[in-house]
């Protein structure tokens, strides 16, 4: 009987394309105000542009800096806010990943705290993260890495990591596995110290 498993490496497959990276994320917003209060003045992501939507001239694109010039943008309008988890299901979206530096995850959590944001902790194996949700109810990780890995080679490392995880018959990718790929690939790295959480995992 073949195995229909597919193959899991960093490797380039053989495909007619290949992407450079991610260049933005587009979601749809409620309205300018909340939205700049959250992701401005709450995350800390500069607004770089504000226009017309292009394809809508009459709600407003709004674009943020996650921080290492990868860009998110949001189309508003006149909308109010909803708080309610927006719907899933097949060609949803369920969550947004975001990177926050390791040194400030204590702080960041306080400042949720501060700000009255509801939020889940979890230990991931090979991250860290924070689950909120913004003002429309869109989930949100606030994610930070184990190991100072570098980004060009976080793909390599990952793909590593599930070979070894595989010949351990671990479920699903721990702290070890990332440690062990990133000696057997030798590259050098710190570790960060954080929190104790729950797993988050349902093994």
């Amino acid at each position: 009987m073949a195995d229909d498993t597919p193959d899991v490496t960093a490797d380039l497959p053989d495909s007619p394309i290949h992407t450079t990276g991610t260049d933005h994320i587009t979601l749809v917003g409620s309205n300018e105000e909340d939205t700049i209060e959250f992701y401005r003045d709450l995350l800390g992501m500069p607004l770089v542009l504000r226009q017309p939507n292009l394809d809508d001239p009459s709600s407003t694109h709004l674009f943020f800096d996650t921080g290492d010039g990868r860009i998110i943008t949001f189309f508003v309008g006149d909308r109010p806010s909803n708080q309610q988890p927006p719907r899933g299901g097949v060609g949803g979206v369920h969550h947004l990943a975001l990177s926050i530096d390791p040194e400030r995850f204590v702080e960041i959590r306080e400042a949720l705290d501060d700000a009255d944001r509801h939020y889940n902790e979890f230990d991931r194996g090979i991250f860290h993260s924070l689950y909120t949700r913004d003002h429309n109810g869109f989930l949100l990780e606030l994610s930070t890495d184990k190991f100072s890995i570098p980004d060009e080679r976080k793909g390599e490392v990952l793909a590593t990591a599930q070979r070894i995880r595989e010949e351990a018959g671990a479920d699903f990718a721990r702290e070890e596995d990332v440690e062990a790929a990133l000696n057997e690939l030798g590259i050098e790295y710190d570790k960060v110290e954080l929190p104790d959480a729950p797993s988050g995992s349902k093994f």
